[in-house]
Parts: structure tokens; C-alpha cells; sequence
């Protein structure tokens, strides 16, 4: 989290990765999209991806980089992250993102994994934060 917000850092980390060529194939398609996290998060502080992408260019901490987007879009009060960092914990779970959730989970071959439920258990998941012990048969 920065300043209590979820996602921010990552969003924040997949860009320096674009920036320096690293950032991996299977996160191309959705990096910056409107309707995938990095939209949304974006969409929601009131700052356009491309300008954020400019700003991680200048440099600086994520909270730096977070405090330019309060004062270039929106300064988020205690409401705002509560709605924002729900939203973000869940995202994939009985939404308009289950579909893609369950199509990425196939390709990953664990589609029968029923503890994976949302957009971050599948990040857990791949970056080896979730156990593979808790495949289901």
C-alpha cells in the first residue's frame, strides 16, 4: 500500500518495469487499459495513465508519485480508500472481471483452483505467494 492505497504500488511498479522494456508479455494487453486495474486506479484519482507514465519518468517515491496525483486529479479522503482498496481486494470476484479471471486461470492450467477467487488471489498465486498445497483435486 501507499498512503492506505492498494494497487497503487503495483501499478506504479509495472510501469517502471515498461519503462526499462521488462514488463512481460501476458501484462502487455491490459497495462493502461481503461476497464483493467491500472485504468480504473487511474480513472478513479483523476489522472490519465499516460501523464502518471510521464510523472514515474521524472523519478521519485511512490508517495511522491501518489501525493502529484492527489494534487493533479483528486485528494482521496478515508471514504474514498475504503471504497477504492474493497473494490481493488475483490476485483474479479462476481463482477463484470470474472470471466477474465476464470479465462486466465485456465491458461494457467489450475482452473480447478476454487481458493482463487479474485484478480489478487491470482497474483498471489503467480508471483508464489499462494501455495501450490492448496490445489484441489
Amino acid at each position: 500500500m501507499t498512503k492506505g492505497m492498494m494497487y497503487f504500488p503495483r501499478m506504479l511498479d509495472k510501469i517502471r518495469l515498461h519503462l526499462r522494456g521488462e514488463l512481460p508479455e501476458d501484462y502487455q494487453e491490459n497495462f493502461g487499459a481503461l476497464k483493467a486495474a491500472d485504468g480504473v486506479c487511474c480513472n478513479f484519482l483523476r489522472v490519465h495513465h499516460r501523464d502518471l507514465i510521464e510523472r514515474v519518468k521524472q523519478g521519485g517515491t511512490d508517495d511522491e508519485i501518489l501525493e502529484w496525483c492527489f494534487e493533479r486529479g483528486r485528494r482521496l479522503n478515508d471514504g474514498d480508500l475504503f471504497v477504492w482498496n474493497g473494490f481493488a481486494s475483490k476485483l474479479g470476484w462476481r463482477d463484470s472481471i470474472t470471466p477474465r479471471l476464470e479465462e486466465r486461470k485456465k491458461e494457467m492450467g489450475i482452473a480447478g483452483r476454487n481458493d482463487i477467487q479474485c484478480i489478487p488471489d491470482l497474483i498471489d498465486f503467480d508471483e508464489g505467494r499462494l501455495p501450490e498445497a492448496s490445489k484441489t483435486p
